[in-house]
């Protein structure tokens, strides 16, 4: 089932040192491709990284956290046009990115991979390091990696009945 995938995911901070199959790789990109986007505009571009020097020079733009050197692989999860207008008032792309990176994160975790966002760090560093053109947004970056250790960290989560109201808001 789906949700014993939900359940496994979490933030792999400690990876073990075994490269990821290509093949493997790809069906992880291929669950972000697949990934729906409003109006399927799909304003995203995934660069891949498993050169052990740029995974290190991204650790160090990325608040020098050092399991980003250590995950064999890196995806940069870049924006690289305006999404669609939703509800007149937001654009889609940084939503619609995220449902790619977490169709990742699912499919990683269903190969017995794991995964964790990466929110601090420098866009400015990143795009210098991967040449990526000033027009181009960094949303994300994403490690990649069979996980040092097995146990799944508990997680800590608001009751249902704290985040859900019917028919309107309460």
């Amino acid at each position: 089932m789906l949700i014993d995938v939900i359940l496994k995911r979490y933030s792999v901070r400690s990876y073990a040192d075994k490269e990821v199959p290509e093949e493997i790789l790809k069906e992880v990109l291929e669950a972000g491709r697949l990934a729906p986007s409003a109006d399927n505009y799909q304003p995203w571009k995934f660069v891949v990284v498993r050169d052990e020097k740029t995974r290190d020079l991204l650790m160090k733009a990325s608040m020098n956290q050092s399991f980003v050197a250590q995950a064999p692989v890196v995806i940069v999860g870049c924006i690289i046009r305006r999404g669609y207008p939703m509800g007149n008032w937001y654009d889609s792309a940084i939503l619609d990115i995220g449902l790619a990176l977490d169709h990742m994160t699912l499919q990683a975790v269903h190969l017995c991979l794991g995964t964790c966002w990466i929110g601090a760090f420098s866009e400015k560093e990143v795009k210098r390091i991967l040449n990526i053109p000033k027009d181009v947004r960094v949303a994300a970056l994403l490690t990649l990696g069979y996980p040092k250790h097995k146990s799944i960290p508990s997680k800590s989560r608001k009751p249902l009945e704290e985040m859900v109201s019917f028919e309107r808001f309460e």
